[in-house]
């Protein structure tokens, strides 16, 4: 009876082994954006975050933040590039599937990439971010320069 107790111990052993391990890889490929914000808020204590989009693949998560600036947070596995993003230091273009962005950014050439997003609008809200053109409706009618609509 002992001797189908030692080889039942050893299979379980392996195959909480596999699944650990795969399941590591599978976070690996999925990097988490609760951990990225956290991340982004250890290096830039002082910015608010008001919305957010990652990319499709997810690793790279676009931040706006509450002065009109903008974050990028790019994973490299369990690690975290952060940074503010100046309107006057990217420059951005579409690309030909209409739901991604070309990105560059001139102090941090590393960083440069095409980003895909789920949609165009995505897309398009992101590239406001960066180019610091981004306001909401709110903020327009804050300070006076809401375009009159129907009553």
């Amino acid at each position: 009876m002992l001797w189908l107790l030692f080889p039942a111990a050893i299979a379980a052993v392996c195959v909480f082994y596999i699944r650990m391990n795969a399941r590591a890889e599978r976070d690996a490929d999925n990097p988490d954006a609760g951990s990225a914000i956290v991340e982004f808020g250890r290096a830039f204590p002082d910015e608010a975050i008001r919305a957010l989009h990652s990319s499709v693949d997810g690793t790279a998560i676009f931040l706006r933040l509450h002065d009109g600036k903008a974050g990028f947070i790019q994973s490299h596995g369990t690690h975290y590039v952060c940074h503010v993003v100046q309107p006057d230091k990217v420059r951005v273009n579409t690309s030909d599937s209409g739901r991604g962005l070309i990105v560059h950014f001139p102090d941090f050439a590393y960083l440069d990439n095409a980003f895909e997003f789920r949609t165009a609008a995505e897309a398009a809200e992101v590239s406001l971010w960066l180019l610091g053109s981004f306001r909401t409706k709110l903020e327009k009618e804050a300070s006076g320069n809401a375009a009159p609509g129907p009553d």
